[in-house]
């Protein structure tokens, strides 16, 4: 079984009211376990707000547990993230990175963990346990072996394995030599702030070290987003959406564009469907309908399960 380890939080950074990026590194002489990107690892911390399970009728839900004074509980609660750091990353400077949401209960509150992981700016806690165990097949040696191209499509959060993926080709590519395949990222949050990494991966694109490219949009653009020609227009599964012309899901969604320096024509030479494999993680909804999409098209299917 494996051990629960020590470590703390640094670099804490957050991008917007509800989205942070962090590092985690090991409060004793220790080094964290090699992995693949695409893996994660399960984290601890021991002051979350608790929940029960209660069931009304057929449904299940979760309320928060009460003590005697009809206070919430707090206690030990372990989650399981994706590591957005590259495996080069982890190993050169023994820290693993995060990227989060604030997550929210149906009833609107704040969720258990990333609560607690929220608090620390106000109460300065920067303790945080994890499992001595990487883990998952959410790689590109499991997940797209064998493909021509490979497209990631990320909403939120669901960018953090993708990112460690890309850093590490970038790293491999500049060390080994780059291999044929063809990687497309495609990733969209609400706003411009909250596009974590998006001058990082601009630059790994610019590198040309491998062949990437990179297609960023905004679902709530603003002025100036729509200004900016290397950001597009849409939740990341209407632009999916939009290259193969399809309208979006939602009837009254904002029209996806493509960033205006990249075009529908230049990414269908790109996209061979036959050839190709999507892999997602995000949002259940926006994932469901990229299976959709591919299944519409052709393309090989592929979904980080949690």
């Amino acid at each position: 079984m494996a051990e629960l380890k020590p470590g703390r939080i640094i670099d804490w950074r957050k991008l917007s009211q509800g989205l942070a990026i962090f590092r985690l590194v090991p409060v004793e002489a220790a080094t964290f376990p090699r992995f693949e990107g695409g893996q994660s690892i399960a984290l601890r911390r021991d002051d979350c707000l608790l929940t029960k399970k209660v069931k009304e009728g057929t449904e299940i839900r979760y309320v928060p547990d009460l003590d005697e004074d009809g206070k919430q509980k707090h206690g030990p609660v372990t989650h399981s993230y994706s590591i957005a750091s590259a495996p080069f990353e982890t190993e050169q400077g023994n820290y693993l990175e995060f990227y989060i949401v604030l997550e929210r209960t149906l009833e609107g509150g704040p969720g258990r963990f990333t609560e607690s992981l929220f608090r620390i700016e106000s109460d300065g806690n920067d303790r945080l346990a994890y499992m001595e165990r990487i883990v998952g097949d959410f790689t590109l040696a499991k997940r797209a072996t064998g493909f021509e191209h490979v497209l990631m499509v990320a909403t939120g959060t669901g960018l953090a394995p993708f990112v460690a993926m890309i850093k590490q080709l970038h790293f491999e590519a500049k060390r080994d030599g780059a291999s044929a395949t063809r990687y497309t990222l495609l990733t969209a949050n609400r706003t411009y702030e909250e596009l974590a990494y998006n001058r990082e991966l601009q630059d790994l694109e610019a590198s040309k070290a491998f062949d990437f490219i990179y297609v960023p949009s905004v679902s709530r653009p603003t002025e100036r987003d729509r200004k900016d020609a290397r950001i597009g227009i849409g939740r990341a599964n209407n632009v999916l959406r939009h290259l193969f012309g399809f309208q979006p899901l939602e009837s009254n969604a904002v029209a996806p564009e493509l960033p205006r320096e990249l075009s529908v024509a230049m990414l269908e030479q790109r996209i061979d469907p036959l050839r190709t494999v999507v892999l997602t993680c995000g949002n259940p909804g926006g994932m469901a309908d990229i299976e959709w999409i591919a299944a519409q098209t052709g393309m090989r299917f592929e979904k980080e399960e949690w």
